[in-house]
């Protein structure tokens, strides 16, 4: 147990960087509990281990006395001053208990409180590091899992990346290395834990601030963020030099910038629009590329009424209406996008009718003769007046009515012409 034991604390103190005293301290308090199974109730029992050898002893304080009631509790006058010369009725004198096999006993009994004890002080370490790194980017190894949540080996500590906090479309493998977002150190029943997270939109403003210089020197400010994880996120940005354009500087030569970024949110649709203290242009560059035809806007309830035309309609809204909640989210102002009433396309039959009243308009001419002339293809005046005596005695129903119809159609021809040159003169 020595061997191994020494064996644990050297791995604990050169790996986790926990000091040799810490981790003494907390073995001891942790055998304990071992140390009274094997001693029975002696009083105020305590465990201690030397650093070097790892030799394992245990103590008790027993009090003098010249009459032995309970052996657990008290110590003989004579005994007493075997330890200590001077010692007197009523002092209290600690006095060696260790068991001829208590070794083994703690081997059996102290193996896992131990281990217990040794990560409690690691978590406190935890805590100490850590609560400073709240939203610090870090680096990890996928050492298992715990139901949904994954448990990342950090190096010398693990954190915890909830199923909470975990992309849904994304799927991890054991040994995988993978960065993430810490969102914060709980204090748990199992003490201080390091939460991770690759799903909060800190880790996506986190990742343009390490990839865009002028992000990370406050040249381009980053105005708003709203994402749906491994879905589609959308950015506003603004510049506070007029001459640099926050956009391309975060899009980067050839799109390199952004396409690191997309390539750490496994291809995760980012959108990097202008931010714009003008609520129409703001919206208008959120939902681009759409095109959008009207604006209605409500100040006093922050609501943007859009109208688009129906080939606009499901690109402005996106698939499951991503698009118009991510710009909800990103503006701050409820979107509501309708599509254009457009006047109802004029039938076939109306069209028809619309013909035959034309015609019948003509002096000389009925509305049957009229319905007649346009089922047999003669729609409009124009076409009637070019017309010949045969082309309509071909039809029964107008037979000898020809003659008199396209006389009619002459007059009316003669009527318009007239009408034309009276007022072209006028001019």
């Amino acid at each position: 147990m020595n061997a191994e034991l020494l064996a644990v604390l050297e791995y604990w103190e050169r790996e986790k960087g926990i000091s040799r005293d810490i981790l003494v301290r907390a073995v001891e308090e942790a055998l304990v509990s071992a140390a009274r199974r094997a001693v029975g109730p002696a009083r105020e029992l305590r465990c201690s281990i030397d650093p070097k050898t790892g030799t394992i002893k245990a103590f008790a304080r027993l009090i003098v006395s010249d009459k032995i009631i309970s052996k657990h509790d008290q110590i003989s006058v004579e005994n007493a001053r075997r330890l200590k010369a001077d010692a007197q009725i009523g002092d209290e004198v600690e006095v060696e208990v260790t068991p001829s096999d208590f070794g083994r006993i703690a081997a059996q009994n102290a193996r896992q409180a131990v281990m217990q004890q040794l990560r409690k002080a690691e978590k406190q370490l935890i805590l100490e590091e850590f609560k400073d790194r709240v939203g610090d980017i870090v680096s990890g190894v996928v050492r298992r899992f715990e139901r949904s949540d994954v448990v990342v080996d950090l190096g010398r500590y693990e954190a915890l990346l909830p199923n909470r906090e975990r992309v849904p479309i994304e799927e991890y493998q054991t040994g995988e290395r993978l960065r993430a977002y810490v969102k914060a150190v709980e204090t748990t029943a199992h003490g201080p834990e390091i939460i991770l997270s690759r799903s909060d939109p800190m880790f996506v403003i986190k990742l343009f601030q390490l990839e865009v210089a002028e992000i990370s020197d406050g040249t381009i400010e980053i105005k708003g963020i709203a994402r749906e994880p491994g879905y589609r996120t959308k950015l506003a940005v603004h510049s506070r030099d007029p001459k640099v354009d926050p956009v391309g500087a975060c899009v980067g030569l050839r799109g390199q910038r952004v396409k690191n970024i997309v390539r750490e949110l496994n291809n995760e649709k980012v959108d990097i629009i202008p931010w714009s203290a003008d609520v129409r242009s703001y919206v208008t560059a959120a939902l681009s590329p759409a095109k959008l035809k009207h604006f209605e806007v409500d100040e006093a309830n922050k609501r943007v009424k859009i109208v688009v035309s129906p080939d606009q309609l499901s690109l402005a809204i996106g698939r499951r209406g991503q698009n118009a909640r991510l710009t909800s989210k990103l503006t701050g102002w409820y979107v509501d996008i309708e599509e254009e009433v457009q006047a109802p396309v004029q039938g076939f039959q109306e069209k028809v009718e619309e013909a035959i009243q034309n015609l019948a308009g003509i002096p000389g001419l009925s509305e049957a003769q009229a319905s007649v002339l346009v089922h047999m293809g003669f729609h409009a005046f124009e076409d009637l007046a070019q017309a010949e005596v045969d082309d309509l005695q071909s039809n029964p129903e107008i037979g000898d009515q020809a003659v008199a119809i396209l006389a009619a159609v002459q007059a009316e021809a003669v009527r318009r012409s007239g009408s034309n040159g009276e007022g072209t003169a006028g001019v």
